[in-house]
């Protein structure tokens, strides 16, 4: 840990820790070392760093390169010999490469605008945060992190360093929903909402393992490519087993956040922001088919509890997930086409066979049903619709894409629509859900000290476990 950024991050963690103990010695700037964001002027491009270039990760990099708005100047994986890493190299063939983002940071920091980071879940706290040390502005896909207290610290850096522009990579909150969610919001179509459903019933890759598991998968030899140690992050080292990797990762609560994280982000972004929905003060375990302390349920149904916010009443989530754990459905309703549109009445009625991802929201006196990411909403039975289609107010379209709000936003051009102000709760939304699958109970939550109040073992999950020795200085602000 000696060379200049790194040595100027840990200055700095060590730096903001005082300040946060003795505040009226701290003096407002730039950290010493993190040179704030540069100005950009007409013709300019971000120069974009990319961590987990992967799967999910390498469609994000070619989003952002095809906006135009983008240079794409390193390139940093733990796995440059995997087929999913090879495919992303071919395409950017004379970008420099590194396994380890710290690596990357000292080579090459005062050549970075931005990073996109594409990594598992696990892996976002440590290369937001010091990117964000850095004065980076930060994409991180969702959810932003693993634990609460993971993510309370990513919205404090974020705090911070107020120059820098962050996005959480739920693509859907630039898309048509979000505009059209806002507008009806705002004209009073959607109000006083009680109850919404969100489901995500496809087949998950942990469905059907064994639950009766009392030990981790056997130890397999690594791959001479990945490099295991730097793959951890800040989690406790487990042995190598390819079901931990490529994907497999999202089904054990030790690195991934199940269905919940996953999906969450693209089903109830909307509701959570433009209802002002924070955070629940209660999340209760409905059911917890096949429950174990290793890996995500067979299926989940999750109640969270939201209080009274100024006029607007005391709202429900119920979350389901599982292929044979299907939502209740109100009357009308009519199952969204694979491009969103809803077909005409005696359209196709949805099964546990043919159910796409959506929700449902209950009004005071309608009702709505919306697919995922950025599909509309429409209202149920459809001649409810007909009935007020004079009073549906005009929704804008998008003006940029969600890897183009953020290139635009680097720039001064735009105002990130995902930031961490907006996900940041909604990610700890999706914390608390999971301390409430892996302990199958009831929390009882309060939302002005943060805390967990009837339950000692999930009010300490909720900082999560110590970090791994050498990774302890990203968890210093």
């Amino acid at each position: 840990m000696n060379k200049n950024s790194r040595r100027s991050f840990l200055k700095d963690a060590a730096l903001l820790s005082a300040a946060s103990a003795f505040p009226s010695i701290w003096v407002k700037g730039s950290p010493s070392g993190a040179s704030n964001p540069r100005f950009f002027g007409p013709g300019d491009k971000v120069n974009l760093a990319c961590v987990g270039i992967g799967n999910q990760g390498a469609w994000d990099i070619l989003q952002m390169h095809k906006t135009g708005l983008a240079n794409i100047v390193a390139l940093c994986d733990t796995d440059m010999g995997a087929p999913h890493t090879l495919a992303i190299l071919k395409e950017f063939p004379d970008v420099p490469r590194f396994q380890d983002f710290r690596k990357m940071f000292d080579k090459m920091s005062n050549q970075i605008d931005a990073v996109l980071i594409g990594t598992p879940d696990h892996s976002h706290f440590p290369i937001t945060m010091m990117s964000l040390g850095l004065n980076k502005h930060v994409y991180v896909e969702k959810p932003m992190a693993r634990t609460f207290n993971e993510v309370e610290l990513m919205m404090k850096a974020a705090r911070k360093h107020s120059k820098v522009v962050t996005q959480m990579g739920n693509q859907g909150h630039s898309e048509a929903n979000y505009f059209q969610f806002k507008a009806w919001t705002e004209a009073g179509i959607i109000k006083d909402v009680k109850s919404i459903t969100a489901h995500m019933n496809g087949g998950r890759r942990w469905h059907g393992w064994k639950t009766d598991l009392t030990t981790f998968p056997p130890k397999q030899e690594i791959p001479a490519t990945l490099d295991w140690d730097i793959w951890h992050g800040v989690v406790k080292e487990h042995e190598y087993n390819k079901d931990f990797i490529n994907g497999q990762w999202r089904c054990w609560f030790d690195f991934g956040m199940g269905a919940l994280g996953d999906w969450g982000a693209h089903l109830i972004d909307t509701a959570h922001e433009f209802l002002d929905l924070g955070l629940p003060n209660e999340v209760s375990m409905l059911r917890a088919d096949g429950h174990n302390k290793f890996f995500y349920p067979q299926a989940s149904t999750i109640l969270f509890r939201f209080p009274e916010r100024g006029k607007m009443p005391a709202c429900d989530i119920t979350w389901y997930d599982g292929v044979n754990n299907l939502p209740p459905l109100p009357a009308g309703y009519v199952m969204q086409s694979a491009d969103g549109t809803i077909p005409p009445p005696g359209g196709v009625v949805a099964k546990k066979e043919t159910l796409r991802p959506g929700k449902i929201i209950y009004g005071s006196d309608l009702t709505f049903a919306g697919g995922s990411h950025g599909k509309t909403l429409s209202i149920v039975p459809a001649d409810k619709e007909k009935d007020i289609a004079s009073r549906l107010p005009v929704v804008p379209v998008s003006p940029s894409n969600h890897h183009a709000n953020f290139l635009k936003a680097c720039m001064g051009q735009e105002k990130t629509r995902s930031s961490f102000e907006v996900a940041g709760p909604l990610s700890q939304v999706f914390c608390l859900g999971v301390l409430s699958q892996m302990l199958n109970t009831t929390i009882k939550f309060d939302r002005k000290k943060k805390q967990i109040t009837n339950n000692d073992l999930a009010n300490q999950l909720l900082k999560g476990a110590e970090p791994r020795k050498g990774w302890e200085q990203y968890y210093k602000i």
